[in-house]
């Protein structure tokens, strides 16, 4: 029960981030189909464009979590950032890679 007590306003959050940073997933899609794409010549640098898209989108939701927990008390703002590490990584996997060392 208790790691769902933040299940809702995590999932609002996530609707969030889709809706806005909508033109930074379609950047990642085509970034990572440009990768898929290339050439080994190339390859490296196309893969280090998408990793820079991934660590941005990364970074904003970071700041999403770490603004929601710095409202929280202690014990509660670990239980949701964790809860919140967990829906990325299931929702939005290429974020979610990263999440926890940022």
């Amino acid at each position: 029960m208790r790691r769902r007590r933040f299940a809702g306003v995590i999932e609002r959050q996530l609707d969030l981030f889709v809706r806005d940073q909508l033109e930074l997933l379609e950047a990642c899609d085509e970034a990572e189909r440009a990768y898929d794409r290339a050439e080994r010549a190339e390859a490296e640098e196309r893969f280090g464009d998408y990793q820079e898209l991934v660590e941005t989108g990364t970074e904003i939701l970071a700041d999403l979590r770490d603004h929601f927990a710095s409202t929280l008390d202690d014990d509660s703002a670990e239980e949701y950032e964790a809860a919140f590490n967990r829906a990325v990584a299931n929702r939005l996997p290429r974020f979610g890679l990263e999440i926890e060392n940022t």
